[in-house]
């Protein structure tokens, strides 16, 4: 395990250990779509992580698929994530916000307000989403951004990622997987526009690097990660040719010098990603997905990954470095309580010293 607690460096992250904790939804946002005291004690309680990776914050209004997720375009939001990276740097951690524009992945149940649904195209993702009020029920059908307003949504990752620096975080991560709006600029399936942004790999990868590159040119390309998982089928995705749509991305991604690249490694149909990522990615790489700690250790030690990251081990052992470190078991979590309001299944797991 002695790999796992070495230092490294990801672009201008400097992290005391390579466990970082991957983001996961967990709904408790409270009004205004901003963090509140529980968000606070629950990233604390994490921060002995090399570095934490935030749940999906939506760039604005129009950007919220989920119920009671969080936000970084006001300055309330902003406002309550300057208490939570203050609560993490405080315990000596890193923290990074992930920001995470739904697109199609939407209900006008959960919004707070009546702003669209928007995607690359007008195609409805065949699948179902949660609301607190009629529950299940089926995405939105999407109107498709024009031409001009794209550059506009461009603006609003540039801003959050402002906000997300002005608040104290150390960075940004931009979400181009599970199906979100980068990703179904991508997919081939979601994607049938006949302008610049859509035909071609070429085009069909332009709305991300025009969005990592304006992240990058406000807060620094040291200070920005991009999470990827080509190949993933779900929220109804599909490209008719990932290994070259993802290839080239990557390749175009490597030159910017960002701080990582965040792989969810799983197997798909089309392609073995994690080989098409080292075939492909030259630049640092956090491996994630059903990472036990000694498959992840030995990630780190066979120089697969300079990092590793984990997702549902962080819910149920907010002391999860500590117990990979001393060998102490891990505590399950509770599943039904993942999404569902307040501070049960959230801020109330114990850790090892205290159970």
């Amino acid at each position: 395990m002695q790999g796992l607690f070495d230092p490294v460096t990801l672009g201008a992250f400097e992290l005391r250990n390579r466990i970082v904790m991957s983001p996961m939804t967990r709904s408790r946002a409270g009004d205004g779509d901003a963090p509140t005291d529980l968000h606070v004690e629950y990233y604390r309680q994490r921060a002995s992580a090399g570095l934490i990776v935030t749940e999906g914050i939506q760039p604005s209004p129009a950007g919220k698929g989920y119920c009671r997720t969080p936000g970084f375009y006001s300055a309330h939001q902003t406002e309550g994530w300057r208490r939570v990276a203050e609560a993490v740097h405080a315990e000596g951690g890193l923290i990074v916000a992930q920001l995470m524009h739904c697109g199609r992945v939407a209900s006008r149940i959960n919004k707070d307000d009546d702003s669209d649904v928007v995607a690359p195209s007008a195609i409805r993702a065949e699948a179902k989403i949660f609301t607190d009020v009629s529950g299940l029920v089926p995405m939105e059908m999407p109107r498709a951004l024009g031409t001009g307003e794209i550059p506009l949504v461009v603006e609003e990752y540039r801003q959050a990622a402002l906000n997300a620096r002005a608040a104290g975080m150390d960075g940004v991560e931009l979400h181009s997987s599970s199906g979100y709006l980068p990703m179904q600029f991508l997919s081939s399936n979601s994607n049938r526009r006949t302008d610049r942004y859509g035909g071609s790999a070429e085009n069909r990868i332009r709305f991300v690097m025009e969005t990592l590159q304006a992240m990058g040119e406000a807060i620094g390309f040291g200070r920005v990660g991009l999470r990827l998982c080509p190949g993933l089928d779900y929220n109804d995705m599909h490209d008719e040719n990932p290994v070259e749509t993802y290839g080239l991305l990557m390749r175009e991604a490597s030159q910017l010098g960002l701080a990582y690249l965040h792989l969810v490694r799983r197997s798909v149909q089309l392609v073995d990603n994690y080989a098409l990522t080292k075939a492909n990615w030259h630049g640092n790489l956090i491996l994630n997905n059903e990472l036990s700690p000694e498959t992840a250790a030995a990630a780190i030690s066979d120089g697969s990954a300079e990092a590793v990251s984990f997702g549902r081990p962080f819910i149920g052992n907010p002391d999860l470095v500590h117990r990979i470190r001393d060998g102490i078991a891990l505590s399950d979590y509770d599943r039904a309580r993942v999404y569902t309001p307040g501070s049960q299944g959230y801020t109330d797991y114990p850790t090892a010293s205290s159970a």
